[in-house]
This record gives structure tokens, sequence and C-alpha cells, in this order.
């Protein structure tokens, strides 16, 4: 396998990158490179343009905030599943963290890279999701907050306007809240056919708020709204936890293959592994 010929630059700073960027819209950015660069090799994808954003230090590390943790879009996975402040702040964000791919993956892999990338079966993205992350998107022209709820649009589409680039995500504080990663991996590729990410605020045995992110089941991450509103207001019991799990699809077009995971079998999978995951935090 070969490449088509590309162009590449390599920026120091955020604002050259921009300006690169703005100059060549039909560039590609390039983060961690563990799904472009892959796509490139199958032909699937052919940038005339890339930008490598392995220098630009502005987008590295991980702050903690009076209100929650910035993580920067060039942090990658391994230091996400490892870092004592994401542990501590975000224990779902380190659980998904640690479920991508395999170590050489998680080495080189971004957080950045991952949620523009935006694949369907991805494990950052569902965590996101329930953890009510905002993504700081930017541009040559300033610099905008999307919500993650709206952030995944469809298979490999995000609301990412054209010259914009990802350039951190922030994760209000979730510490004290009962959280869950749970995933059915793909035997081969490591890929989510169901991942779950559970967030919920508990009181007096009582699920004031819940929060889940649902991945390797429809185009795109999404929130299981009817799951969470089966849950608010109730105790964590045997009756609530299935009837929770029933509603995880509800509203959404399931995905099917002949080769692995039919719609049908998708659907059950995911009660399963709902329904797991709210027992791990009973």
């Amino acid at each position: 396998m070969s490449m088509t010929p590309f162009r590449y630059a390599r920026p120091m700073a955020l604002r050259d990158a921009l300006a690169d960027l703005t100059e060549h819209p039909e560039a590609r950015v390039l983060a961690g490179g563990m799904s472009l660069l892959p796509l490139m090799k199958m032909d699937l994808a052919a940038p005339e343009r890339l930008i490598d954003l392995g220098r630009v230090q502005e987008l590295q590390g991980i702050t903690e905030t009076p209100d929650g943790i910035r993580i920067g879009a060039m942090t990658r996975h391994f230091e996400l599943a490892s870092d004592e402040v994401v542990g501590r702040c975000a224990p779902i964000v380190a659980q998904a963290a640690a479920h991508v791919g395999d170590p050489q993956v998680r080495h080189r892999g971004t957080i950045g890279g991952s949620l523009a990338h935006a694949d369907p079966a991805a494990d950052l993205p569902a965590a996101m999701l329930a953890a009510d992350a905002v993504i700081e998107a930017a541009s040559a022209d300033g610099s905008r907050m999307i919500p993650a709820a709206d952030f995944f649009v469809g298979p490999l589409v995000t609301e990412l306007r054209p010259g914009e680039m990802l350039v951190a995500v922030r994760i209000p504080m979730l510490q004290g809240r009962r959280q869950h990663y749970e995933k059915v991996p793909h035997p081969a590729s490591g890929y989510a056919v169901v991942g779950v990410a559970i967030s919920l605020a508990v009181a007096g045995g009582v699920v004031q708020e819940a929060r889940i992110g649902v991945t390797g089941v429809a185009g795109h991450a999404y929130r299981a709204h009817a799951a969470e509103r089966a849950l608010e207001g109730e105790g964590l019991n045997p009756g609530v936890i299935a009837k929770a799990s029933s509603l995880a699809a509800e509203g959404e077009e399931i995905l099917g293959d002949a080769v692995y995971a039919s719609a049908e079998y998708r659907r059950h999978l995911l009660q399963v592994t709902l329904s797991r995951a709210l027992q791990r935090v009973s």
C-alpha cells in the first residue's frame, strides 16, 4: 500500500496552524494519526496537505480549573488513563481512555484526534456525553464552545466548521458521582460493538440526575435520554435497571452488519451492557 503524495506542514504555534488551515481549507489536521494514516494507506483518504500539530505546545496538557478540568487536544490516551487529576475529577474519562485500542494506539492517539474523527464506535465520545463535556473549537476568527451533546452529528461528522479545529475539551467536576464505562469490544479492532458510559448523581439512594452516553450502536455516539428519565427519581433496584436498559436504544437507528453484529443483536447487547454498568454502580 502506498499513499498519494501530499504537502506537509508542522507549525510550532496554534496561531500558525490556524492560519495554515485558513489558507488551505482542503488540508487535514494530523493529531495522533491513528485513524487518518490507515485511511490514507488504504486510499480512503487523500488529503493534499497535512497540518501536523505534534509541536504545538498550547494543545498539550491537563489543567485543573475551579469548576473542572481542561484537556488539550494533543493529550494522549495513556495520559488520560493515568493522570491523577483526570482520575480524581472525571474518572469516567480515564476509564474510557484505558479501553482505547492497545498500548501502541493509546501512546500515539490523542483525545482531540479521536473526538474530531468521530468514529461511531470510538470510546471517548460516549464518555464525553456522560461527562457533559464542552468542546473548545478555534479558527483564525476566534473560538467557540460546543456542548458534547451537539458535537457528534453522524459517522465521521462533527459540528466543526471549515477552518476550525478542536483545541481542548472542558469537563465539569464529576467527583462524587457514580461513574462507569462498560464495553463489549470487537475482538480484532478493539472498537466498541457496544460501549456505555454512565454518570449518576445519587442522594439518599435515589438518582437525582443521570447521564448515559452510548457508542458503537448508531451512526454516532448519543445520549440515551429515555433511559436517563427512567432512572431519575428512582432507586437503582433491579426493576428500574431493567426498565432503563430496555429504553437505551429508543429513537435511534441501530447499526447492523452480516459479519459481527446484526441490529437485533446489537440492540440486545446494548440492554445487557447498560444493565451491567448500572449494576456496577448500584
